[in-house]
């Protein structure tokens, strides 16, 4: 199917006249998915990728930060994760510990460019953008920051907000290579009170600041809001930026 556009034709910074949106039903297990965005962005360095957002829920997965590693609290934080459920993976971009599951949607933009450091921080911008774009259409008020004391924390983290209480809701990472750039987020709709718990004792675990008041989801704001339903606004997002073939 195709959507329209609805600014210009041409579009600036994260946005190409034409998106491919891949929406992955199936998960092909919490360290393949992780890792299929690497080959992604190796294909699209090589031409055999055009400008594609892949979209899918994962398994439960904990995400380390390549610092977490060494950290003296990391072995404790991995066998926690494994005890728990959350596959223990090491990703190769930058921040730190993530956990997440099925209650999250997680987004793969990647394409190829000539010179993809240039626009690097732009394209933070737009990609938290239109994912607070897409929570706000689902009736979630949102901010663009980082919260104090907030887990794998970001200047570009999306929070949503009540106006007395702000929960950390989307945490962006981005991977540049030579001819590509792949800007990845997870997105929390719902979660569960053990998740939360879980994130605090991991980051009790690797003696990390966090305020356990920062951990939310959609869900928080707007109840009756689910991933697939999520996934919907998430592509009329795009679609208010530019041309999108949706798979």
């Amino acid at each position: 199917m195709r959507a329209r556009a609805g600014g210009s034709d041409v579009a600036d910074g994260l946005f190409t006249q034409h998106l491919d949106v891949v929406v992955q039903d199936i998960s092909f297990g919490a360290r393949e998915d992780l890792d299929y965005a690497l080959h992604l962005l190796s294909a699209a360095r090589d031409g055999a990728v055009a400008p594609t957002v892949r979209i899918y829920r994962p398994q439960p997965t904990a995400a380390f930060g390549q610092r977490d590693v060494r950290l003296p609290g990391y072995a404790a934080a991995r066998d926690r994760c494994r005890d728990a459920g959350y596959a223990p993976l090491v990703r190769r971009s930058g921040g730190r510990a993530a956990l997440y599951d099925r209650g999250a949607v997680v987004i793969d933009h990647v394409e190829p460019h000539g010179d993809a450091i240039v626009g690097s921080q732009q394209r933070y911008q737009d990609f938290s953008g239109v994912i607070a774009a897409a929570l706000g259409h689902a009736g979630v008020t949102t901010g663009i920051g980082e919260l104090p004391g907030e887990y794998c924390a970001g200047e570009h983290s999306v929070f949503g907000t009540d106006g007395l209480h702000r929960a950390k809701l989307v945490g962006i990472a981005q991977r540049v290579v030579a001819g590509a750039w792949l800007i990845s987020a997870v997105v929390s709709i719902e979660d569960t009170a053990s998740l939360r718990t879980l994130i605090t004792d991991v980051y009790r675990d690797l003696e990390l600041d966090l305020d356990p008041g920062t951990i939310g989801a959609a869900t928080d704001f707007v109840p009756a809001l689910t991933p697939d339903a999520f996934l919907e606004h998430l592509v009329w997002a795009y679609g208010q930026r530019t041309d999108l073939t949706v798979r």
